[in-house]
Formats: structure tokens, sequence, C-alpha cells
């Protein structure tokens, strides 16, 4: 597989635009990067006014396409997120009425302030890329991105994502504060606005696909694939796991490697990607015993913890 030049470059054009807007969090963005390129949905947990919208926003203006916001809370309906069948008189019969579901990129906004029921609409779209209304099911756009953003601090008026949901988050990620020199050319640089209501298009939804397409033809070699599996299967195996990482965990961290390593301009898989990415596709989907949780243990430890007693793939050529 040879990645053109022309691609590489659109890689690098998004990656500046959301640097030009998101100061000093360069591994941030480039983890964002790697999940859009592995067609994988992301979830954004940070406290208030770290710049989780502001990314999204970002990322949206830098490829184009359609790009649709839900601010969510407790009255939010799923059919106000799927859509709705409206009965239309003139024409007797029932019209669907599409929401705001229907679009390249879709942004959750504290998702955890709509309700079970609500945030279980987006099941199916996440994992089968399209909704199912009154019976019908509607294909949604090509590529369907969605990233969602949590507050993890507030407790009132808010609900708990189900494991189910959290395990179709590609991964989890959280930007937290920026370094005294970055906050202060924030400061600066907010006199004319917010950085990310200036920038513009650098790619197409046609270029996304493309690369998409590009990072599935990123070799991976079958030692670095068991290398991938085994840390899996370590994270179920540990004493203080009461549920480890899912198979879906396995494919997630093996799509996500493969972008990691297009990013990095190599057409194949190192154990150094999968290893670093572990750490990032696999902690939310772990859940640790009580015991062990009271104890301090989370489940980044249980994910290192995997990824140490694992033995790194070596291939000797004389």
């Amino acid at each position: 597989m040879e990645t053109r030049q022309e691609d590489l470059q659109l890689c690098t054009a998004i990656r500046t635009n959301l640097e030009s807007c998101i100061l000093g969090k360069q591994e941030e963005i480039d983890l964002l990067l790697t999940a859009v390129l592995a067609g994988g949905h992301v979830l954004l947990e940070d406290v208030p006014g770290t710049g989780k919208t502001q990314l999204v926003k970002a990322l949206a203006r830098s490829i184009g396409g359609q790009f649709r916001r839900i601010q969510c809370n407790p009255d939010l309906l799923p059919t106000d997120i799927t859509g709705v069948s409206i009965y239309h008189p003139k024409q007797e019969a029932f019209l669907f009425r599409a929401g705001p579901i229907m679009c390249h990129l879709l942004l959750a906004d504290e998702i955890n302030r709509a309700t079970t029921k609500t945030q279980s609409a987006l099941l199916e779209a996440m994992e089968e890329g399209h909704v199912t209304v009154d019976g019908e099911t509607y294909e949604l756009p090509r590529p369907f991105l969605l990233i969602a953003t949590q507050n993890p601090i507030e407790f009132e008026g808010t609900y708990v994502l189900p494991e189910a949901q959290l395990d179709r988050f590609m991964m989890k990620l959280s930007l937290g504060y920026p370094a005294e020199a970055d906050e202060h050319r924030m400061i600066i640089s907010r006199d004319g606005g917010h950085p990310s209501d200036r920038l513009g298009q650098v790619a197409s939804i046609e270029d996304l696909l493309r690369l998409q397409q590009c990072v599935t033809e990123v070799h991976v070699d079958d030692s670095v694939a068991e290398y991938a599996v085994k840390i899996v299967r370590a994270t179920r195996e540990h004493q203080a796991s009461l549920l480890g990482a899912s198979p879906r965990a396995a494919v997630a961290l093996m799509r996500a490697a493969r972008a990691s390593a297009l990013l990095r301009e190599r057409t194949f898989v190192t154990p150094d990607d999968v290893k670093r990415l572990a750490r990032k596709v696999l902690p939310h989907r772990i859940i640790v015993q009580a015991e062990a949780r009271m104890n301090g243990l989370r489940a980044e430890d249980v994910v290192e913890a995997a990824v140490q007693q694992t033995k790194v793939p070596v291939r000797l050529e004389r």
C-alpha cells in the first residue's frame, strides 16, 4: 500500500487547523484524528471550559460535510435524535422527518445528561450506521462519526453511560487544563473571537473516506495482531477485573493502530502502536471489582499491567 503525498498533506492540514484552535494539546489531537481515520466514535470527558466542544467544531469546519450538535438534557427524547414519522393529511401517508443524527459528524454535548432511553437511541447508529423508526430502517450518511462530551464532576441530573454504549466508543479522551504559556496565548488570541470561527475547510468528506480506505490497507503482521489479542485477553484474566475488554475492543485497537501508523507515514503497524493505543482504547471498557476500586486500583492500572506482562514480538533478521 502506497499512501499518496497529497493524503499525508491532508492529515497535516487537519492537524494544523485543530492545533491552531486548541493550544498545547498535540497528543490529544493526534488521538482524535486517529479515531476519526479509523472510523471510530470518541467520548471526551473533562471538566467544563477545557475546549471539548470547540475541538469538535474545529474538526467539523476542517473536514466539511454535515455537522449537527445536540445539547443533551433529561427531557430529550429518542425521536429528537433519530427523527419521527409524521402523518401528512394531503398525501394520506406517514412521512419521515429526519433528526439531527442524519449527518456526517454528530456532537452529543453533555451526553450523560440524557436519560438512558435516549442514550440507547445512539447504540444502533454507532454500531450499524443506520437508525430504525417505526419499523423502517434509514441509512446514515457515510462516514458517520459521533463525538460525545461529558462532565465527570456533576452528578445531579446525570445518567451514567451503560457499559454497552461505552464499549462502542473507540476512545475515551481527556483534554485537561492547558499549560500556563498556552493559557496566556489563548487569552490573547480571543480578542477577535474564538479561533475556530476563523478556520477554513482543508479537506472534504470524499477525502476523509479515501483516508479511511487507506487505513484498511495498512499492513498488520500476524505477530503484531497476536500481541494485541494477548493484551486484550490479559485484561480479562487480571485478578481485579470484573469485566475485561471485549472482542470489539480488540478490533478497535487494531483499527486505531492502523490509523496511527498512517498518520506517522508508515505502511505497517508496529508493536509500539499497539502498546501506546491500548492505554487509550481499553480502559473505559473495563470494570474493576469493587474491593480493588476501594484499594485505589483503576482500569488504567489493569491495562498497564496487561501491557507490561505481555511479551513484545521481536523478529530477528540476518
